[in-house]
């Protein structure tokens, strides 16, 4: 009887249906998505700490009003995406409680510190534009919910690669000091923001499930290549050196092919040793703390709306 349901499952996903929450689905389906889902949403969170850092300092009050913006998203991101999460049958507190005591992952690139304001621009271009390249091929994503959550934060994303691509541009083209500030942001978060899309598929546990039930529409291999390919020319543009030295376009595969990441160091921050890691869980525990009195008032307003209702 399970095989039978394992087949029509599968034949669902082959025929581009949507997979809803009160579908069947295997187990091994549920987790693979509770485990992406919630990995994507702690990573929105955590990732609001790097720019959050900056809100007091920006240069001016549109700047200001710019990451204000843009951070106050990324939380709302998150909170789009736990949603989704739950219709999967896990809580609220149970994603929280993986995240602080490490059972759970994020992006590795938020373990990297902001240290001047042109950090700002390259989390913009580089690190929300490595999450766009990712997060297209997700609206096609095989799990309704989350198909449809990321329609809305794609497009934001959007504005947010935008706005820091402006501002990078902005330091190119002002004077030399801003000019080395953008090419030494640059040169910081380029090779963190290609470990973004993970490990090579080949050495990938989830990858070949994942593209079976086609929780992923494309390969990490493929996608890094994709925001390679996109960002070489944006680099030119800017005026700025290419962090990568073998950077070369090959004619035959109309790609660039480029130089080795250093996976030893993905694997060494992905596990808890990069230079931020234990800050930013530790900022997201006291926060978390500090606001309990405001779910624990939530709470006790809803029982007494149900008590009256009664």
């Amino acid at each position: 009887m399970e095989i039978d349901q394992e087949q029509k499952f599968q034949n669902k996903i082959d025929t581009e249906e949507k997979i809803e929450p009160k579908d069947w689905m295997p187990d091994a389906y549920r987790k693979n998505l509770i485990r992406q889902i919630s990995q994507h949403a702690h990573s929105e969170v955590i990732g609001m700490q790097p720019e959050g850092n900056w809100i007091s300092r920006a240069p001016s009050l549109r700047r200001k009003a710019i990451l204000l913006a843009k951070v106050q998203d990324e939380g709302g991101h998150g909170l789009y995406l736990y949603s989704t999460a739950e219709t999967l049958g896990i809580t609220r507190e149970e994603m929280i409680n993986a995240l602080q005591d490490g059972s759970a992952k994020y992006a590795s690139i938020f373990n990297y510190p902001t240290q001047t304001w042109a950090d700002v621009g390259a989390i913009g271009w580089l690190v929300d534009g490595a999450a766009i390249v990712n997060q297209i091929s997700l609206q096609r994503t095989s799990y309704g919910p989350y198909s449809r959550s990321m329609v809305r934060i794609c497009k934001e994303e959007s504005f947010h690669q935008r706005q820091g691509y402006e501002l990078m541009l902005a330091l190119s083209r002002g004077s030399e000091a801003q000019k080395e500030m953008a090419q030494d942001s640059l040169n910081r978060f380029y090779w963190p923001a290609l470990m973004m899309f993970g490990p090579h598929d080949t050495e990938s546990a989830h990858s070949a499930s994942s593209m079976k039930w086609k929780i992923k529409r494309e390969t990490n291999d493929d996608l890094r290549q994709k925001f390679i390919d996109q960002t070489a020319p944006q680099i030119e543009f800017l005026g700025l050196s290419h962090p990568d030295k073998n950077l070369k376009w090959n004619e035959k595969r109309s790609h660039y092919d480029c130089g080795e990441i250093n996976w030893d160091e993905f694997w060494r921050v992905i596990n808890g040793d990069g230079h931020c890691n234990r800050q930013r869980v530790q900022h997201h525990i006291n926060a978390h703390e500090e606001g309990a009195w405001v779910r624990e008032a939530l709470v006790s307003y809803q029982q007494k709306k149900k008590t009256k209702a009664a």
